[in-house]
């Protein structure tokens, strides 16, 4: 087993982040308050990645961990998203029956 030790992250990194998932939660209120009609189902699906990436990349520290369990973890949420989009595809369509 091999000790790998990182450098520890500054306060000054997690609270510049804690306040910038703070806006992008004001961005996911206001757009919800304007009807985009479809759009919104988008707009709030891309507000939500951008948070949960930084959540993931910062707090959960994955910048520090190696190549292969980020590759691990892209074909994860890539094989999620492929669900997500055949449901919504689903369902798009199911209606038109």
């Amino acid at each position: 087993m091999t000790d790998d030790t990182h450098a520890p992250v500054p306060y000054r990194t997690f609270i510049l982040i804690w306040l910038a998932l703070l806006i992008l939660t004001a961005i996911t209120v206001a757009v919800s308050r304007v009807d985009l009609g479809a759009l919104n189902v988008w707009v709030a699906l891309g507000v939500a990645s951008i948070k949960s990436s930084l959540v993931i990349f910062f707090f959960m520290h994955l910048r520090q961990e190696s190549r292969l369990f980020k590759l691990g973890l892209l074909v994860m949420l890539m094989i999620l998203a492929v669900f997500i989009g055949m449901t919504f595809l689903d369902v798009l369509y199911r209606g038109a029956m």
